[in-house]
C-alpha cells in the first residue's frame, strides 16, 4: 500500500534569469512500512523534497499525498494539525527544547495537540531507545547520540505514519551514526512506521530498504 506519493513536484524560488529551480518534477512513491534513503549532493534538492514531503513548504506544482490525503489542499490551519498527527521529524540539529528534561521534549508535540499521552506506547518506544535512565535529564546533560535518539523518540511518540529524517546523523561519530541508524529502523518495523530519510552519505544509505537518488532537482535512480 502506497502511504506516500508526489507527482510532477516542482520547486521554484526566485524569479526570471536568477530563478532557482529545486525540483524539477518529481514523482516518488513510498510503500508502507517502508524504509526510503534519498541520496544527493548539496544543491542536489533532497532537503527541498523533504521540506515538501513533510508539508513544511508550499511546491510550485505538484501534489504530495500522505495516506491519500493531497497535502496542499489544506489549508494552513488543517495542514499544521495534520502534520502534528500524521508525521514525525527527525532533523539534524536535534531541536529538543533546552529546559524541558528528556521525558518532557518526548510528549510535547503529544500536548501541544491537546491528546492523551499513550504511557505504555511512549515507555516502548523509550525502551527500545534506551533512555529509560535518562528521563530527568536535560538535553544539556546528553551525549549527542542520546540528543539524537530523544529526537527520534519525540518524532515516534505520536505514532505518525511517516517519519521523515534530515541528515539525522550528521553531527554524530561514525559509530553512534550506526547506533542510530539501527535503532531507527529497528523502532520504525517495530511500530509499523514509514521512514524516508535525507543523507548525503552513501554508507549510510546502504542500510535503507530502498535508496532513491537525486541529482539537480530530478530523480534518477530509485
Amino acid at each position: 500500500m502506497t502511504i506516500l506519493e508526489t507527482q510532477g513536484l516542482k520547486k521554484v524560488y526566485g524569479s526570471g534569469e536568477t530563478a532557482v529551480h529545486a525540483l524539477r518534477g518529481v514523482d516518488l512513491r513510498v510503500e508502507n512500512g517502508e524504509f526510503v534513503a534519498v541520496v544527493g549532493t548539496s544543491g542536489s534538492g533532497k532537503s527541498t523534497l523533504l521540506h515538501m514531503l513533510g508539508g513544511l513548504d508550499r511546491p510550485t506544482e505538484g501534489t504530495v499525498r500522505v495516506d491519500g490525503q493531497d497535502l496542499f489542499a489544506l489549508k494552513d490551519e488543517a495542514l499544521t494539525i495534520f502534520r502534528r498527527r500524521r508525521i514525525g521529524f527527525v532533523f539534524q540539529s536535534y531541536n529538543l527544547v533546552p529546559m524541558l528534561s528528556v521525558y518532557e521534549n518526548i510528549v510535547l508535540p503529544i500536548q501541544l495537540d491537546g491528546a492523551r499521552v499513550d504511557e505504555a506506547f511512549v515507555g516502548e518506544v523509550i525502551a527500545a531507545l534506551g533512555l529509560d535512565r535518562r528521563l530527568r535529564a536535560l538535553p544539556n546533560q546528553l551525549s549527542g547520540g542520546q540528543q539524537q535518539r530523544v529526537a527520534i523518540a519525540r518524532a515516534l511518540a505520536a505514532k505518525p505514519a511517516i517519519v521523515l529524517a534530515d541528515e539525522p546523523t550528521g553531527n554524530l561519530d561514525s559509530r553512534t551514526s550506526q547506533d542510530v541508524l539501527g535503532l531507527m529502523k529497528v523502532t520504525g518495523r517495530r511500530f509499523g512506521q514509514t521512514m524516508v530519510m535525507i543523507t548525503h552519505n552513501e554508507e549510510i544509505a546502504q542500510t535503507a530498504d530502498r535508496t532513491v537518488r537525486i541529482e539537480d532537482g530530478r530523480i534518477v535512480a530509485g
